[in-house]
């Protein structure tokens, strides 16, 4: 694992204090994202397996918990859902978990995991898009409400991340390594990474006309990926997903 925290095993633990067992637990946020400052919090994402009694009882269950705490001077930030809600976002054109589960910053993982990873390209549809144009949409309002670096550089994480889920059908979240694979990335996006691992909250240094044209020429991009893409229409994974979550909350989550 890439090391965020000190050690793999400053969060591992963390993982060992959830109340319910965990199927797997990556890092998401900017260090996923490939454009992390010194002081970035350390975004932890992952998957919780309710007992199922907590799902047939009268209580309603707890199926999304979130958790901010500092530790060693960082701010560390868990959310995890149960395996049941995390399916159903997965197969929602949610890329957003897609690309928690399919993050290479692992802190946990198990058999489950790696066979929920294998089911993951059957819930790829081109409708995926959809997602990236609406995140897209919002961090650009961001960032011209702020003018702050960070929401331009997501806008385009996200825009860029679309353009090559549709093309490759592959969940690449790295924005580094997606304007080094699309040759239409702007020539600029290398000097703004490295003006965020400077410090997370300021301005963008780069004309707004200019990245204005840019955002939409990606817009336009990503419209003709999706037109163009070899992605289905419909997850085809359902059966197995609904198979993996039942197996999964009948005998445990798998240790190995």
């Amino acid at each position: 694992m890439t090391d965020v925290l000190g050690t793999g095993a400053d969060l591992a633990s963390v993982v060992g204090e959830q109340p319910d067992p965990v199927l797997f637990a990556t890092v998401s946020g900017a260090h996923l994202y490939g454009f992390p400052s010194r002081d970035s919090d350390v975004d932890l994402r992952g998957v919780h397996v309710l007992p199922a009694a907590d799902l047939v009882g009268l209580d309603e269950p707890q199926e999304t918990r979130s958790r901010m705490w500092m530790r060693e001077g960082t701010e560390m930030d868990l959310v995890t859902h149960d395996l049941r809600k995390f399916v159903r976002l997965m197969l929602r054109r949610n890329g957003y978990v897609l690309e928690q589960l399919l993050s290479p910053l692992v802190v946990h993982s198990g058999d489950g995991h790696r066979e929920l990873i294998s089911l993951a390209p059957g819930v790829l549809t081109r409708h995926h898009a959809h997602h990236y144009r609406g995140f897209a949409a919002t961090q650009w309002r961001l960032f011209e409400k702020s003018g702050e670096l960070k929401p331009l550089l997501y806008t385009f994480r996200v825009l860029l991340t679309g353009i090559h889920l549709m093309r490759s059908g592959e969940v690449q979240a790295d924005l580094p390594t997606l304007a080094g694979q699309i040759s239409s990335s702007p020539a600029y996006l290398t000097d703004l990474i490295a003006a965020k691992a400077e410090r997370e909250h300021g301005a963008a240094d780069v004309p707004h006309p200019r990245v204005e044209a840019d955002v939409e020429r990606l817009h336009v991009l990503l419209d003709e990926a999706q037109e163009s893409s070899a992605l289905p229409d419909a997850p085809s994974a359902y059966e197995a997903l609904q198979d993996f979550v039942v197996r999964v909350r009948l005998d445990g989550v798998p240790e190995r």
